[in-house]
Parts: C-alpha cells; structure tokens; sequence
C-alpha cells in the first residue's frame, strides 16, 4: 500500500472504531492530549490513581505513558498500568520525556523501557540519552536534531526489540531495520507546549488500529504533522496555532491526505 493511503486508512479506522486511549501523562498536557485524541475521533482517558491504573489498562486499547511531571505514586501506576497491559497485549507508548536531564527522570526512562513498549516516541536528545550516548540537553527540550540521533534510534530499537520514533525537522520511525521518514510539520508547532505528548498520544490511537507499530507510528506523526501545516496556513501564532489544529484534525479528509502526506 502506497505510504500516504495508509494513513488515510488508518485514520479512517481510528475515527470509526474510536479506541479508548488510557493516558498517564503530566500535568501540563492533559487538555491538550484528550481535545486532540477527540478530534482525530479516539476516546480519551485520563487516569493515573494507582489503585485504578492496571484496571483501565486492561479496558483500553491502547496505552500511553508520559513522564513528564514524575513523581513515586504515578511511576508506581505506570509500571502497574503497563505490566496488566502486557498481560492483556494491549499496545504501550512509552515518551520519555526530558530522559537525561536528570538522574532520577533517565533511570525511570530506561526502567520502563525495559518494559516492552510498542513505541518510544521522543525528541532526539531524549532519544540520544536513552541510547546511551552523550548530547547535551535542555529540561524537555531538544537540543539536537532528528537527523543527528537516527542511528542511535536504530540502535536503541534493536537492542530494545521495539520501534523507536524520533520527532524533529523530519521525524523518523524505526524498527532497526526498517525507517520510515515523515516529512510533515511546521515550525509553529515547536512553540505549543506539549506537541510531542500529542504526538505520543495520537501514536497510541494508531497502534490500536494498526498493529505494526512502525506503520502506525509513521502514519500517526504524518497526520499530525500535516494538521500541523493546516493549522499554520490560517494563524497568525501559537494562541492560534492550537485553535486551528484542533479543527484540521476533525476535519482531515482522503484526498488532503493522501495529497499531501509526505513519507518516505
């Protein structure tokens, strides 16, 4: 199947069957994340109690992971939501947010890594730091580019046994073998916090329709990215910028997709 029908096809599967996405994710981004799992036609949830997390796990179809405001009780929920995940083969997305900034957020990171996440989607140098390999970064931002970190993607895949997407200028989405580059986006979306969250959390709105990750990852990042050029097209900044994306998400049709879906 041709790269840009595939995700119109996956598109179309999530908006029919609506998979509910359980979400441990931060503070920050839980608005953002569920307006955008809504909008692209998921059904979202937000739910992080330890003494409920491996119960919703197994109700959802999917599995989202995000450590980007940490602390002991939602790292307990998170290895709880995952382990009954896995015993249920519901798909994880694990985003490894700000991995080597901090001793405690990288040890965390490489814990739950361990875990047999579907996908790890990070920027590169979380990506880089997971790997192992110096690179300087900054809290949660990136410092380096998507380029610059696809070998260490691959060979943190391989070593992982899972896919691995790196978000950037181009984003990248690997197997260890196989890649798959997404040329979609704009530079207005570095300026919203939380996009990459969003990006993980669409992941895992793919994964539940898609069961190879390397494609349901790519196509998950190409609509984004593509909502994405959208958006900016009709906003002036990013006050705008998260109005408008919304909107592309819902209203993405076939043939914009499959026009301007750019992957390779």
């Amino acid at each position: 199947m041709e790269l840009s029908a595939g995700v119109w096809e996956s598109l179309k599967a999530v908006r029919e069957r609506a998979p509910l996405v359980h979400n441990i994710t931060n503070y920050v981004v839980m608005n953002n994340t569920a307006n955008a799992l809504l909008a692209v036609g998921a059904s979202p949830a937000m739910v992080h109690a330890r003494e409920e997390a491996a119960d919703f796990a197994v109700l959802s179809q999917a599995l989202v992971v995000n450590i980007g405001t940490l602390s002991p009780d939602w790292v307990e929920a998170m290895r709880l939501a995952i382990h009954a995940a896995r015993h249920a083969r519901v798909p994880w997305v694990l985003d490894p947010v700000g991995a080597g900034a901090t001793r405690y957020r990288s040890a965390t990171s490489a814990d739950l890594a361990r875990q047999a996440p579907a996908v790890i989607r990070g920027n590169a140098s979380e990506v880089l730091a997971m790997a192992g390999e110096a690179g300087a970064t900054r809290g949660v931002d990136s410092t380096q580019s998507s380029d610059a970190s696809l070998e260490a993607a691959r060979g943190l895949a391989s070593r992982l046994g899972t896919v691995v997407a790196v978000t950037g200028k181009t984003d990248y989405v690997t197997d260890g073998s196989r890649v798959v580059a997404v040329d979609n986006g704009h530079p207005l979306m570095a300026r919203v916090t939380g996009m990459g969250c969003t990006a993980s959390a669409l992941v895992g709105a793919f994964l539940a329709v898609e069961p190879d990750a390397v494609l349901a990852a790519s196509r998950a990042l190409a609509t984004l990215g593509l909502a994405g050029e959208l958006a900016a097209e009709q906003s002036k900044g990013p006050g705008s910028l998260q109005l408008h994306l919304l909107d592309a998400l819902y209203t993405l049709d076939e043939a914009t997709v499959r026009a301007r879906a750019r992957l390779r």
